[in-house]
């Protein structure tokens, strides 16, 4: 491909939505065979629409509904609500047999009674949920079985799943505090038992949040801008994504790749696999390849794809094949804080991937992570972190997703309460959602060899361009060779870029 002089800067043209439904929340790799699925172009037409998955689809509630259909569907509603919160948190007898409350009538006595006790009672009267479930945290923290209890039994009246923002998040933090305190895992993910999704179902639900706030493709639009303006100019492009998930990322960037000036290059991409979007696709890597496959066929960039269906942290540099000549490109949005560090396992994946990735030599390293510090914090102040981050959360899903949407409840709990709950209710190895700040990160990438690479100012406006279309509470800051998306005065994701 012949050199240009001109300067060159990515621009997301077409549809940013090209294939919209690529979030990566969720649990940790696959851990399957280690063989790769590989394609690489071969001429056949495509359009982008064949690119799309299945999308939502929301319902009409604009349409005419008789009395007696708008009652059927509330009741239908209420009923759904209540067999959830039912099925999350209890009955109030599976509350004494699981703590056997009534054999403690002493103790009862002595936590209803004293000043702490009144405070208490008033930030129940008050309906201070935030104050209430922090109470109850403290006790959990002190093992104090019976304030604990107690306290549990006082909240359930105050969450709701269908309620106010902050009502919907108590139901799973306090699910959490259940399962922390009972100390079993068989109550960790009790809430999806209700109903578990099928594939197409996740899928969905991971689409309506990927489309109802901006987080996922603030990432993905400012890891792209950074690989297309670190590798302008250049024949061979190679990309590892370290999470693959549906591949929709990639889209925009094969279309701009295809339409720079001086002539296409040629792009290769390894993807690692996430089982929990395997589940949501439908099927493995294969689906990945074929679909960008087709895109790259249609907008005749020549193209090659490999799966690479393997955990990620027994990931070695011997899984990738890099070919002399290509400038190489690896991609890390949303999945490292899954990696355990030196507090979990000696062998410390979490640096050992970065310092595996610096061997590699790549060009350009991009980074995207949720901005928040629950790895290695104490209970208390991991419990008032989770609070304060999914609060913010769900009042930006709030002004978009309407408490009648028929989904909002499921992407929540489906897309986010497991999240929630892991965080809460689990130690060691079984926490796998390990968010660090950005400072944290910057250590880590520095330790390891690494050194900022600058932002580019375009993309920056085309991230703005994008927070047009969304609430004016949404928030973009740049600072520090970084870039901030949050939702009022509370920084929810930040994404950078480092070089060798």
């Amino acid at each position: 491909m012949e050199a240009s002089n001109q300067s060159y800067y990515w621009r997301p043209t077409q549809n940013l939505n090209v294939y919209s439904g690529d979030v990566s929340q969720g649990s940790q790799f696959s851990n399957n065979s280690t063989s790769s699925v590989s394609f690489s172009t071969n001429g056949s037409p495509v359009s982008p629409q064949d690119f799309q998955p299945e999308t939502y689809h929301s319902p009409d509630y604009n349409s005419h509904v008789t009395g007696a259909d708008f009652e059927h569907d509330v009741d239908d509603l209420q009923l759904r609500l209540n067999e959830l919160e039912t099925a999350m948190l209890g009955t109030d007898e599976d509350f004494q047999d699981l703590f056997d409350v009534s054999s403690s009538s002493s103790s009862w006595r002595d936590v209803n009674s004293g000043e702490d006790c009144r405070i208490m009672k008033e930030m129940i009267a008050r309906g201070d949920l935030k104050q209430v479930l922090h109470a109850c945290a403290k006790a959990v923290a002190e093992k104090d079985m019976i304030t604990a209890e107690w306290l549990i039994s006082m909240l359930r009246p105050l969450v709701s799943v269908g309620g106010e923002p902050e009502q919907r998040l108590g139901a799973y933090m306090l699910e959490g505090l259940v399962a922390k305190l009972s100390a079993s895992g068989s109550f960790i993910y009790k809430s999806l038992r209700c109903k578990e999704p099928t594939g197409p179902e996740l899928f969905s639900y991971m689409h309506l949040l990927y489309e109802a706030c901006p987080y996922f493709k603030f990432g993905y639009l400012s890891a792209n801008g950074a690989i297309a303006e670190a590798m302008k100019n250049e024949d061979r492009i190679h990309i590892i994504d370290f999470q693959i998930a549906q591949g929709g990322q990639w889209a925009s960037l094969i279309q701009a790749l295809a339409a720079q000036p001086g002539g296409s290059p040629m792009l290769r991409i390894t993807g690692i696999d996430d089982s929990r979007n395997a589940y949501a696709r439908g099927g493995g890597l294969e689906i990945v390849g074929q679909r960008l496959t087709k895109l790259a066929e249609a907008c005749k960039l020549r193209f090659e794809f490999q799966g690479l269906p393997v955990s990620g942290s027994e990931i070695e540099a011997g899984h990738f094949r890099i070919e002399p000549g290509e400038a190489l490109a690896v991609n890390c949005a949303f999945v490292l804080h899954h990696m355990p560090d030196e507090s979990v396992d000696p062998q410390n994946h979490r640096d050992r991937l970065l310092r595996m990735i610096k061997g590699l030599s790549p060009k350009v390293v991009t980074l995207v992570e949720q901005e928040a510090n629950v790895n290695t914090a104490p209970f208390l102040h991991r419990f008032g972190e989770a609070w304060s981050y999914y609060s913010a959360m769900f009042e930006s899903i709030d002004v978009t997703v309407g408490r009648d949407h028929k989904d909002r409840i499921n992407v929540e709990q489906h897309c986010l309460a497991g999240e929630i709950v892991n965080i809460i209710a689990c130690e060691g190895a079984e926490r796998e959602e390990r968010h660090e700040l950005l400072g944290k990160w910057r250590s880590r990438f520095a330790m390891a060899g690494f050194s900022p690479y600058p932002l580019s100012s375009y993309v920056n406006a085309t991230i703005k361009t994008l927070l047009d279309k969304y609430h004016v509470k949404y928030r973009l800051e740049e600072r520090d060779g970084a870039l901030f998306l949050g939702w009022m005065n509370r920084d929810l994701v930040s994404s950078c870029a480092w070089k060798c």
